[in-house]
């Protein structure tokens, strides 16, 4: 019976040559030989493309885990061993830049995960990091003041200054001086000398 279902899934120059084979088993080690060169090459891609899949900053990390699990049981399809802990090293080593610290966990506390593990801790701790992201993110929003805030007092304060008359800080005149009879300075900061008697005392004007 598996004879014949083996010939039914050969094309039909594959049934001619194997229709004079008596059991399964020569079937299939002459299929082998046919097809080992081509499993062989298949395999070199397969194995390629496994160890060149790096994952992207940003993408979920359940996705990138699915990616490298199917490139690993295409790799076991086409006849490679690899042993559960060496799957595990090439899929942490796949990783982005967001997961060194999960690396170090596993190397220094020696754990030992399966595939279906190894997904698990590793959504979690894709969790864990993005809420520190918003937390931080938060933060930095609530210490910094907006902008709006910002002109709005530039205005008010320019606004003060004009109501005032401020320049430098210091309030302009606006009558005459009673001394030099010109605007723009008091009495007290007149730059004409002062009057004096013949004593050479100053003379006090009235205003």
């Amino acid at each position: 019976m598996s004879r014949c279902y083996i010939l039914a899934a050969m094309s039909g120059v594959l049934q001619h040559q194997h229709q004079s084979m008596a059991t399964a088993s020569d079937m299939l080690f002459n299929l082998k030989e046919l097809f080992r060169d081509q499993n062989r090459a298949t395999r070199q891609v397969a194995m390629k493309a496994l160890m060149n899949t790096q994952m992207a900053e940003g993408t979920p990390v359940r996705d990138h885990i699915l990616k490298m699990m199917s490139h690993l049981n295409e790799i076991e399809i086409l006849g490679a061993e690899l042993d559960g802990e060496t799957q595990i090293d090439i899929i942490l080593m796949s990783l982005s830049k967001s997961f060194e610290q999960f690396r170090l966990n596993y190397n220094m506390n020696k754990r030992q995960y399966s595939l279906a593990e190894l997904l698990t801790e590793l959504q979690a701790a894709e969790r864990l990091f993005r809420q520190s992201v918003q937390v931080n993110v938060a933060e930095k929003g609530s210490s910094s003041k907006p902008k709006g805030i910002k002109k709005k007092k530039k205005a008010q304060i320019q606004k003060a200054v004009k109501a005032v008359g401020v320049q430098g800080g210091v309030k302009k005149p606006k009558g005459k001086c009673f001394r030099c009879k010109h605007s723009g300075h008091w009495k007290q900061d007149c730059p004409l000398p002062k009057k004096t008697n013949n004593t050479g005392v100053p003379t006090i004007q009235n205003a």
